[in-house]
């Protein structure tokens, strides 16, 4: 996951360096979740019947290959053929290490996945921080990535097997059955909603510190980081907190408190200091958001945990693209001060969809619940 985050940073880490135009960059992202939409489902589908440490292995193999060959050359196209194959990499990774865990941890599950997704955003700070620290020599800092990734794929190959054959059924059989399960819509609504406002407030902060509130291009980043941290503390935090029984009461305080922060942090003008805590704290309020969403999936359907989160993590491209699309739209025709109520109104609607869905997640729980006890006496 550290890798993952790597891979989701390097076009925004890397991209002024390469001297990509705003539209090169548009199609790198869209070839980056069109190859992740691609795998995260089918290596999600797939964990359910094949050894996890297997797939894993393939795409780290995937990441370091992709990783080296990035710019090795110079065509566009390419290099935009090699995104591609990044952001399958990444969906593959994204797709089986949680269902994973849910096998390995029986016990503090919500703690190990708020973990995995943690060291996203750390693989996120740490390429962006380290290319800094290389003064932009964004070729070598993907070569030590893509070496790095490789010795993983390689512990991997010498992991065993997890022994799990939990899948009942073909592919097709499996989502036939989803489909039919109306709180994994609930949950797929709520987690585009959640992915949308993460990946609109990571993209937009910087550019309303620096046009709204005055900041220069450093103290702006600094925000930025404040705000990454947050979420990588809220991670941890409510991973440690979190209980079956708690999941649903979490997400309904944590989205109602992030459209507070989010108010407040855009409507009001504020000092610095104060702007600097509303950063912080506003991250601690989104950190959790997707990930609680995943693990109240693989409590919702445990036997078929990897194919039921592959479709929820079918949230990361479809929210990563369509919200900050939306968002870019309203700033360009109207103000960017408009487009940041956005954050504002998406907290309420993923407030609203996460109660009115109540009545299913509970039900839903309870016969998980009830499964998982008649299997364990049988």
């Amino acid at each position: 996951m550290f890798f993952l985050g790597v891979g989701n940073a390097v076009i925004g880490a890397a991209s002024g360096n390469i001297g990509l135009a705003p539209y090169q960059i548009g199609l790198f992202i869209a070839a980056q979740n069109l190859g992740f939409f691609i795998t995260v489902i089918t290596a999600g589908a797939l964990s359910d019947s094949v050894e996890k440490p297997r797939l894993l292995c393939a795409g780290s193999l995937l990441a370091a290959v992709s990783f080296f060959l990035f710019y090795l050359w110079r065509p566009f196209l390419l290099n935009l053929l090699i995104m591609f194959f990044i952001g399958a990499a990444m969906g593959v990774q994204e797709g089986v290490t949680d269902a994973m865990l849910l096998d390995i941890h029986q016990k503090r599950q919500a703690l190990h996945i708020g973990i995995n997704h943690f060291f996203v955003t750390l693989g996120g700070l740490l390429i962006t921080g380290y290319l800094v620290f290389l003064q932009g020599s964004w070729r070598e800092s993907l070569v030590q990535s893509s070496a790095g990734v490789l010795v993983l794929a390689l512990l991997l190959v010498f992991a065993g097997t997890d022994g799990v054959r939990r899948g009942a059924g073909s592919f097709g059989r499996r989502i036939a059955f989803l489909g039919t399960r109306r709180v994994l819509g609930a949950v797929f609504a709520a987690a585009v909603i959640f992915v949308g406002i993460e990946s609109g407030l990571t993209g937009l902060l910087t550019t309303f510190l620096l046009r709204l509130r005055g900041y220069d291009l450093v103290s702006s980043k600094l925000g930025l980081i404040l705000f990454l941290s947050g979420i990588a503390l809220g991670r941890a935090l409510f991973g440690l907190l979190a209980r079956r029984e708690r999941i649903r009461g979490m997400l309904l305080a944590l989205v109602t408190a992030c459209g507070i922060f989010s108010a407040v942090l855009f409507l009001v003008p504020l000092p610095a200091p104060v702007i600097s805590l509303a950063l912080f704290l506003l991250g601690i309020t989104v950190s959790s958001l997707f990930p609680l969403s995943i693990t109240i999936t693989g409590f919702l359907f445990p036997d078929i945990s990897g194919t039921a989160i592959g479709v929820v993590k079918l949230a990361v491209p479809v929210g990563g693209i369509f919200i900050p699309l939306v968002i870019a739209g309203i700033s360009r025709m109207l103000s960017l001060e408009l487009s940041l109520l956005i954050f504002p109104l998406l907290s309420l609607l993923g407030l609203a969809v996460i109660a009115a869905s109540g009545p299913l997640i509970r039900a839903g729980l309870a016969t998980a619940a009830a499964a998982s006890a008649g299997g364990t006496q049988s």
